[in-house]
């Protein structure tokens, strides 16, 4: 656990190599790619629900008619971006973030197509976490398996249970999995930011050769001594865990987010 007291880095200087403020009316094919892992699972089960309505900040929607991403996960809804898709032929175990050990398979080829997956640099992400029941806001860095089977590691930048939202201060999960990476050891942590993740505040990560550090709103949150090496897709996911809710007008259920700014290596 880091020193609470540490402030995290300042930005660079130089322009990022990526952003968005999401004030367009439609999703930037460039960057995002709207489906959640969609060589796991079928595209109606995989598109993600948004709402762009050319101000800042983009609202990820689980709305009532959604699917199930797989049935074999019900329940579990999910609206995703990531900035790349990878995967093998249908009925291969090639693809982006093998997760499971229980018999993920590719349902639908998605070729090659990594928009931005850099290997070492930095991220700041701004964003308002739902409070929705049984929501989860999730952002995730992981290896795209393009070049290799192995290169599977993750960096959790946060998940955020809706449950864990207090007016003043919000419980977190982050840091590294290891999933099929053998170079490397779980080492996740829960944190206490001393903020209401509801409203708009920033995360960011660092990671290059020297390791992963991680911040909330300018402060250190974790660090550790490794980091993946490989390119890395970013995702940000919003989900829906467990039943359905009953309550009328709970649908849609949402969070926001705000920007990204992105660079590419460490310099």
């Amino acid at each position: 656990m880091a020193d609470v007291s540490e402030t995290f880095p300042d930005a660079p200087t130089r322009e990022p190599d990526v952003r968005d403020d999401f004030t367009s009316t439609t999703l930037r094919d460039d960057l995002w790619i709207g489906h959640y892992l969609p060589h796991w699972t079928t595209p109606e089960r995989s598109l993600a629900r948004y709402e762009l309505t050319g101000e800042p900040g983009i609202r990820l929607l689980i709305e009532e008619d959604q699917p199930d991403w797989r049935e074999e996960d019900a329940p579990l809804r999910v609206s995703n971006l990531q900035t790349g898709v990878f995967s093998g032929p249908v009925g291969s175990e090639r693809g982006t973030q093998r997760h499971r050990l229980d018999g993920l398979t590719v349902r639908t080829e998605t070729p090659e197509r990594l928009l931005w997956a850099p290997s070492s640099g930095r991220i700041d992400l701004t964003v308002s976490a739902s409070v929705d029941e049984g929501c989860m806001l999730a952002a995730w860095l992981v290896g795209a398996e393009n070049l290799s089977a192995l290169h599977s590691g993750e960096i959790c930048l946060f998940e955020i249970d809706a449950a864990a939202i207090g007016r003043t201060q919000t419980r977190a999960r982050c840091g590294i999995k290891a999933h099929g990476d053998d170079s490397l050891v779980t080492d996740m942590t829960e944190v206490a930011i001393p903020v209401n993740a509801a409203q708009p505040h920033t995360w960011s990560v660092i990671w290059g050769p020297e390791g992963m550090l991680i911040g909330c709103e300018g402060v250190v949150v974790t660090r550790s001594s490794q980091a993946p090496d490989y390119p890395m897709l970013l995702m940000l996911d919003l989900f829906e865990i467990g039943p359905r809710s009953t309550t009328p007008g709970a649908y849609p259920k949402a969070a926001r987010i705000h920007s990204l700014r992105g660079w590419n290596g460490i310099h």
